[in-house]
């Protein structure tokens, strides 16, 4: 999340009237991520007791033609119990509209809070309401392919040049050699279903041990399931900087995630070279939006050593990481 684009008081009071929630109350840019502009809206309601919303303005990695996918798949998740916020249409039933050519969405806001140092308990569950989410985007119609996979990871590396890399870091240069040899590792075959992708603890919400919601769906896309859970066994089992691993919580996300939806062998011994593919994704990602975010825009960047780091535990460690969990 992110804001890039400033709406004044006028045009979000006018565009928070084509929804039946009320008028606006108030309306707070959030200054998180880095790929669109986002405000938590606070409304009369639309019964006068007071509501809050998310509204979401898409600015980047984001195209129009994939947004009735990202918004259906919303509705189709909260529909089938998972805790997933869903879209608000407007009052003429449209899940989006347009300003000055920008889609904007707006979509519920579900209680509970990111927690920055995760117990075991917290990770079994988020594991646990991954896999339930995987089991319930199977009946989901729609496909998208994911345009952030290993081959995307390695083009951006490509394109940003190891001059520039080195302005980051002087050690990022060499993802790019890194990158090359997992594209010609990748498995293929994997079970597959729509995935998230984007799992961060700042895309859950939690009260105590209970996940309330996933949120940011914006990265999800139809990939192997193992995947996803590479993704987000990186980003919950390490400290913030990348350097220390826990084994505890990635043992209970895992267990978490096979109480509901157990890996088969193929897929568990995929892991390591998908975890290392997964952290790729984000050494690409926030290496470009390093050298590409505009200095005025408000947004926090994010290091991609974080994540070099994480890769080189990863590519060091084999399959230990992965084990499975003794409760």
């Amino acid at each position: 999340m992110a804001v890039y684009t400033h709406l004044g008081a006028e045009d979000l009071a006018s565009l928070i009237a084509t929804y039946n929630v009320g008028e606006l109350v108030s309306a707070k840019g959030i200054a998180e991520g880095v790929s669109n502009s986002n405000w938590l809206i606070e409304t009369t309601g639309a019964d006068g007791t007071g509501a809050r919303f998310i509204l979401t303005m898409y600015e980047r990695r984001i195209e129009l033609d994939d947004l009735p996918f990202f918004l259906g798949l919303l509705d189709h998740l909260s529909a089938h119990g998972a805790p997933v916020p869903r879209t608000i249409h407007c009052r003429d039933g449209d899940a989006y509209q347009l300003i000055d050519g920008k889609a904007v969405a707006l979509i519920e806001f579900l209680p509970g809070v990111s927690v920055d140092r995760p117990t075991p308990a917290q990770a079994r569950a988020v594991g646990a309401a991954l896999a339930e989410m995987h089991r319930a985007a199977h009946d989901f119609p729609m496909e998208r392919p994911n345009t952030l996979d290993i081959g995307e990871s390695l083009r951006v590396l490509q394109h940003c040049g190891g001059n520039a890399l080195a302005t980051v870091d002087p050690a990022l240069p060499e993802m790019i050699d890194h990158a090359a040899r997992l594209c010609a590792a990748w498995p293929q075959g994997l079970p597959q279903a729509v995935c998230h992708t984007d799992l961060f603890p700042d895309n859950v919400l939690m009260r105590g041990n209970n996940v309330t919601g996933m949120i940011d769906f914006y990265f999800a896309c139809t990939d192997a399931m193992a995947y996803d859970v590479a993704v987000t066994h990186a980003a919950w089992s390490f400290d913030k900087s990348g350097g220390r691993f826990d084994p505890a919580i990635g043992h209970a996300l895992l267990a978490g995630y096979e109480s509901v939806r157990p890996l088969d062998p193929v897929e568990r011994r995929s892991l390591p070279v998908l975890a290392q593919g997964a952290c790729l994704r984000f050494v690409a990602s926030r290496a470009e939006d390093w050298l590409e975010t505009p200095d005025d825009a408000l947004v926090t960047r994010k290091d991609p050593m974080d994540y070099v780091r994480r890769l080189h535990f990863y590519a060091e460690a084999g399959d230990s990481p992965f084990h499975p969990a003794v409760d």
